[in-house]
């Protein structure tokens, strides 16, 4: 299999279903930066963060390769068969959250991301996350997404958020509180 087609070289690409559409199209940029989070969870995963947490964020690249192929799909297509993604796997998530809070200290400040750098790249991931989940806000506001990819996305980043508090505690890394001057 041939990596390049050269079909792209118009500055187009096609869609699941066929319909081609620039690639500064919002919803390239949606599917894209899910993919850009996609690989920076695989960095994430791979350190040491605990085999509960390489499991979890093993199903979350399985569930941001389903958003990606939801986000590519040409809206109207629907005989083109797709992975689901239910609103288990963001409850799944919304478990995970409860877990890992119940061993951390209470929020008090807002925290600046980073103490080492697993935890800053798990923010990094957070902030890649909410990216995509703004991309796909927008894209909704032009065509139809499926409510679930949004939900998922914004659970998803509150629980990189809470694992980045998780692994620092783990670690015992202290968190860095945002002290504003004034």
């Amino acid at each position: 299999m041939k990596i390049y087609t050269r079909t792209g070289d118009d500055g187009t690409t096609a869609l699941l279903g066929g319909a081609r559409v620039p690639k500064h199209h919002v919803r390239i940029e949606a599917y894209g930066t899910v993919d850009e989070l996609n690989a920076l969870v695989g960095l994430v995963r791979f350190r040491d963060i605990g085999d509960e947490a390489q499991q979890i964020l093993a199903e979350v690249q399985d569930r941001l390769f389903t958003v990606g192929a939801l986000l590519a799909t040409q809206p109207g297509k629907d005989s083109i068969k797709t992975p689901d993604l239910l609103p288990a796997d963001t409850q799944r998530l919304e478990a995970d959250i409860d877990r890992m809070n119940e061993s951390l200290p209470e929020l008090r400040n807002f925290i600046l991301p980073g103490g080492d750098d697993t935890v800053a790249f798990i923010h990094m991931a957070r902030c890649v996350c909410r990216r995509a989940e703004r991309l796909a806000v927008h894209l909704h506001s032009i065509e139809p997404v499926p409510q679930e990819v949004i939900h998922y996305l914004n659970r998803l980043s509150d629980h990189l958020f809470v694992l980045a508090r998780h692994v620092g505690h783990r670690r015992g890394i202290a968190e860095i509180a945002w002290r504003p001057r004034g």
